[in-house]
């Protein structure tokens, strides 16, 4: 029998830290599209916690702590840009998602393209170095 909630809409959410939370909320809904579920500032301007959703999902985000927790986690800049995940966004118009990221600046690693596998999509770099995938590929429905 599984022990997975029920009445939930979505049972894994990504988790980040960012140097710049506030801007990178800002980018992250402007860019990408997510929208502002919850956010918790600090009064120093730091956010505390904050949820993003994107349709059915959700990525929980806050500025980067000396805390138990945030000492698990290295930023990309502090490893040469590496990332050890990377995050995918199930979008209905990629060619849409792609032309704003490049108005934002964003860096393409990965240009537009229809997969092999079913799908259109491209990887970018958020202002902070996380890399993100987003595409109309759905591993639910495809």
């Amino acid at each position: 029998m599984s022990n997975t909630p029920k009445n939930t809409i979505a049972t894994v959410m990504p988790c980040m830290r960012y140097r710049d939370a506030p801007a990178a909320i800002d980018w992250l809904c402007t860019t990408l599209g997510f929208e502002r579920n919850l956010v918790v500032p600090n009064d120093d301007g730091t956010i505390a916690h904050a949820q993003l959703s994107y349709g059915n999902g959700m990525v929980m985000l806050g500025s980067i702590f000396d805390t138990e927790y945030g000492r698990l986690m290295k930023q990309p800049a502090e490893i040469g840009l590496s990332v050890t995940q990377s995050i995918y966004l199930v979008v209905n118009d990629a060619d849409a998602v792609h032309a704003r990221a490049v108005r934002a600046g964003a860096p393409i690693l990965m240009e537009l393209k229809d997969e092999d596998y079913g799908g259109r999509g491209f990887t970018l770099r958020d202002p902070e170095g996380h890399v993100w995938s987003i595409g109309t590929y759905d591993p639910w429905t495809d």
